[in-house]
């Protein structure tokens, strides 16, 4: 017979939310959380996150969902609206919402690209893409090596990394991955099947460590794919929606590929929402049959109120100039604290935007490194095809005293990892 669990009346406890991951979720989750303390997320707001016991942190991290901070009031009070009146649609009847945040979506993208499909995930957009190019022609793809698309069988297909990979192959055929920032072997590889390659990179590699290519370089790509009859692919999943600085990476060198990937912070911190958006000829395939490719909740109403709200907050709050702005001013000062306290053991500090990586000699180094900021009251990120780099992704809503927080936390943090005094969280 089956049980149905009662309501909860009293409040929950970290003990058995931990018991709960390891029996239905993930035992190496459940490890992963014990090494940061076991503390238990329960609200956040702009850019702190309270856990159970009341402790607050700055949260630099969340992987570039957090652009504008979380439940900003802007998205928040689209979605609420949305929630009280049509949440999901038919898909069958014309619906508003989704029409006006492709709308909205195409008005900051670069010229040209103005066709719209909508997905819950980057990978599944990162799909999108992939199967444009294919549905064009082009059977054979390049992707970058420490590049990060996902890890749906596709998506994996274009990440290079053989800890990702290996327990899933076979994997798509025809999938070539070349060195990030070298325009001469790709070069070779489009001259060698003119009309047959698409070509998928990020204008920055997040994941990757925070990679920043030769200046230039995105230009280069585009004109040699356009030269040997190509298929270009931006995936600015984390890159994009104001994280460099820019609306995309792709507008920092006038690019303009034939499908532009959309993720991560498009749902404002709230929902998740991704998308492809193409120019209408590489869209063609689509627009002849519009069930060659769906998904059940593509466009629904309350993710495309949060588009809309959250590209409303980026214009009204100016978040694309105050990232350029608030990157300039903590980029230096963090570079500057590494390179006091930690020479010996870094190997650079890069960024752009407020995408912004501090790379160190040894990935245990980095493990580290994102404990002592976490015992300082922050939390930044790993990234997952460059294991040594600690990657900082805060929001543009940061204020001055949140600034000054973030980076005397991470001075204390770096000078206790130089003294080995480094000490893992307790359970509290």
């Amino acid at each position: 017979m089956t049980v149905v669990p009662e309501a909860r009346t009293t409040p929950d406890t970290e003990e058995e939310i931990l018991g709960l991951y390891r029996a239905h979720l993930s035992k190496g989750r459940a490890t992963l959380a014990e090494l940061f303390g076991s503390h238990m997320e329960v609200e956040s707001s702009g850019a702190w996150l309270t856990t159970s016991d009341g402790e607050r942190f700055l949260n630099a991290g969340g992987y570039g969902v957090f652009i504008m901070g979380a439940r900003h009031p802007v998205v928040m009070e689209e979605v609420e609206r949305q929630l009280r009146t049509h949440p999901t649609a038919t898909r069958i009847l014309l619906e508003p919402t989704v029409a006006r945040a492709a709308e909205a979506l195409v008005s900051i993208t670069p010229p040209g690209l103005d066709r719209v499909h909508f997905a819950l995930s980057g990978a599944e957009a990162v799909e999108t893409g992939l199967k444009l190019a294919r549905a064009n022609g082009r059977r054979r793809t390049v992707a970058m090596h420490g590049g990060y698309h996902g890890k749906t069988l596709g998506a994996l297909s274009a990440t290079a990394k053989e800890v990702y990979q290996k327990p899933f192959r076979p994997l798509i055929p025809d999938f070539t991955h070349l060195p990030f920032g070298e325009a001469e072997a790709l070069e070779h590889e489009l001259a060698a099947h003119p009309g047959e390659v698409c070509v998928i990179l990020e204008p920055v590699q997040g994941e990757g460590g925070v990679i920043i290519p030769p200046k230039g370089y995105l230009k280069q790509v585009e004109e040699l794919v356009r030269e040997y009859d190509g298929f270009l692919i931006l995936d600015e999943v984390q890159s994009g929606f104001g994280r460099l600085g820019e609306w995309w990476g792709a507008d920092t060198e006038g690019v303009v590929p034939d499908v532009l990937l959309a993720g991560k912070a498009l749902g404002g911190g709230v929902v998740p929402v991704s998308a492809a958006v193409a120019t209408r000829k590489a869209f063609r395939p689509f627009d002849k049959d519009p069930y060659v490719h769906t998904a059940t909740f593509s466009g629904q109403p309350l993710l495309m109120a949060a588009v809309q709200g959250a590209i409303r907050a980026i214009h009204e709050d100016r978040l694309v100039t105050r990232a350029m702005d608030l990157g300039a001013r903590l980029l230096p000062r963090i570079a500057e604290i590494a390179h006091r306290n930690i020479p010996d053991q870094l190997v650079d500090v890069r960024g752009q935007g407020l995408l912004i990586g501090v790379e160190l000699v040894e990935a245990g180094l980095a493990g580290e490194l994102l404990i002592e900021l976490f015992n300082q009251g922050v939390v930044a990120n790993h990234s997952m095809n460059g294991s040594s780099v600690v990657r900082f992704t805060p929001p543009a809503v940061l204020t001055n005293h949140d600034m000054d927080f973030l980076l005397d936390s991470f001075d204390k943090a770096t000078r206790h990892l130089i003294s080995g005094s480094a000490t893992m969280p307790g359970r509290r």
